[in-house]
């Protein structure tokens, strides 16, 4: 149980963060909006910046933490069209930059995991 509490607050961390950095720097974030997406991407680099705040909020509280999993899964799913975005519009960049781009892209999937830990809880009966 003790071995969850740190995973807990450690993916909390990093959505609060990210959550954070959607209104510090949005111009980034907009950038990488799929067009396909309706309305200003601003809305839309607000909206998932609100949404990371909320599940980090979710993960924080142990009465909510389990649901702020779930939906750490399913946001981290709903952001990799942003991510292969980046890595398409970022292709003839520098080295450093298409591998910081190309680099987001697996990286989704250890935090989808990272979620589900959080979503399943402490392991029951250690």
């Amino acid at each position: 149980m003790i071995a969850r509490r740190p995973r807990a607050a450690g993916l909390a961390a990093v959505l609060t963060g990210a959550g954070i950095l959607h209104f510090a720097v949005p111009a980034s974030y907009d950038a990488i909006v799929p067009k396909q997406l309706p309305g200003a991407a601003r809305t839309w680099t607000q909206l998932s910046g609100a949404a990371e705040l909320v599940v980090a909020a979710l993960i924080a509280l142990p009465r909510t933490r389990r649901f702020g999993g779930l939906l750490a899964a399913l946001l981290f799913i709903c952001v990799f069209p942003a991510n292969v975005k980046m890595a398409i519009d970022w292709s003839s960049k520098p080295l450093w930059m298409r591998a910081v781009a190309y680099g987001r892209l697996p990286l989704q999937i250890p935090l989808v995991r990272w979620a589900v830990l959080v979503y399943r809880g402490p392991a029951r009966g250690r």
